[in-house]
């Protein structure tokens, strides 16, 4: 059961995605929602585009949820939420009462149970699976645990029907209410996202940083970048050379990249653009979001939305098929080899991915510092990144 304290402006297909997160759904089928509106007037609304529904339908990002009910007044308005019109999982959404909650937030009280799996033939066809599954000696058990591995991505030792984490289902709500209704950046926000960039650049400003014969970063300020950024427990090295410390590497490379350093003779130094964004937070914050974008290559500019999206959501599709939805969506916009005949190969998507995720880490988007790990966690500050970045996306096609 989620109780929310949403703004005027929140709607019933922002319902519809409170619910999908904290029943663990992609969003991947239709759904409607029916009751009466606070007149008395029936009103069934679907998440499908304007004109695509059946008659009488109404479009569920216009209708806003204070039409259809008032908290004040629980158990007058209830309604009904149907998702999947195939396994038809039906809810009945019972108005209680008004709430104290911060507001802007969504948030489960409590519950039990893990969400059911989609496609698994609604309530009768999931109760079949989790009992199939369960029993070693039941003639399809193969093969409804080789369907469960296939759709979960995870083995079936893992799958506990019983499961229910009220903090990680929290987590994600809150997550979801932030890209529903995203906060003013703060100082603190861009401190944050920039701590790195704005060390190194700071770094530079005077006298410039200089390099060995090799062009590249000496070894003590190696050393000490990583001990002043704290990243010396996270990246454990043999020595501090800059070869072999990719943090430093890669953050000193996209630093030229975007223009914000170049080279000259033995030293790094703030080209004009680097030297009016240092002292500026806001200007750089603005800049870096407009590269992520806009970037160079048509491939970029495929996949860095892509990675964007499931950073947002925490829908990165597992290890094994990640670089094959990367490979298929950049088919799809007609990427070709250069001689214009072969298909994109999947180790190319696989660079690609390594690519853009470098370039999303030059920045502090999570908690805490977590190189190579695949559970690390958006902070708020990062989720407000991204969603800026994505808000320059709108209106275009990528």
């Amino acid at each position: 059961m989620a109780a929310t304290r949403p703004p005027e402006t929140a709607t019933v297909a922002e319902l519809h995605g409170a619910i999908q997160t904290a029943f663990g759904w992609k969003d991947a089928h239709l759904y409607a929602v029916a009751g009466h509106d606070r007149a008395g007037k029936k009103r069934i609304i679907m998440g499908v585009d304007d004109g695509d529904g059946p008659a009488g339908t109404e479009l569920a990002a216009d209708v806003r949820l204070t039409e259809l009910f008032d908290p004040h007044s629980p158990g007058l308005s209830d309604l009904e939420y149907d998702y999947d019109f195939g396994d038809n999982w039906t809810h009945k959404i019972e108005v209680v009462g008004p709430a104290v909650l911060h507001e802007n937030t969504i948030t489960c009280l409590d519950g039990a149970m893990r969400g059911p799996i989609e496609d698994s033939g609604g309530v009768g066809g999931y109760a079949n699976v989790v009992a199939v599954v369960s029993n070693p000696k039941h003639p399809e058990h193969r093969e409804a645990v080789e369907w469960l591995e296939f759709v979960t991505q995870e083995s079936v030792s893992k799958f506990d029907p019983a499961a229910f984490d009220l903090e990680a289902i929290n987590g994600q709500l809150r997550s979801l209410a932030q890209r529903f209704w995203p906060r003013e950046v703060t100082t603190a926000d861009q401190r944050a996202v920039l701590g790195p960039i704005l060390w190194f650049l700071n770094e530079a400003r005077s006298d410039g940083l200089p390099l060995t014969s090799a062009g590249y970063l000496k070894p003590a300020f190696v050393k000490r970048a990583m001990t002043e950024l704290g990243w010396d427990d996270e990246w454990i090295s043999a020595g501090r050379v800059e070869v072999s410390t990719p943090p430093i590497r890669n953050l000193r490379e996209h630093l030229q990249e975007w223009k914000l350093l170049r080279k000259l003779k033995d030293k790094l130094l703030l080209t004009p653009k680097g030297r009016k964004l240092v002292g500026d937070p806001t200007a750089l914050w603005d800049f870096l979001a407009d590269q992520l974008a806009n970037p160079d290559t048509d491939a970029e500019k495929i996949a860095t939305p892509l990675l964007v999206h499931w950073e947002l959501t925490g829908d990165e599709p597992p290890y094994g098929l990640r670089d094959q939805v990367l490979q298929a969506a950049l088919h799809q916009a007609g990427l070709r080899t250069r001689s214009g005949h072969g298909e994109i190969p999947l180790s190319w998507a696989t660079d690609l991915y390594y690519d853009v995720n470098r370039s999303l880490h030059r920045l502090e988007l999570w908690e805490g510092i977590s190189w190579g790990r695949s559970d690390q966690k958006l902070s708020d500050a990062g989720v407000k990144f991204l969603l800026d970045v994505q808000s320059r996306w709108d209106g275009r096609n990528v």
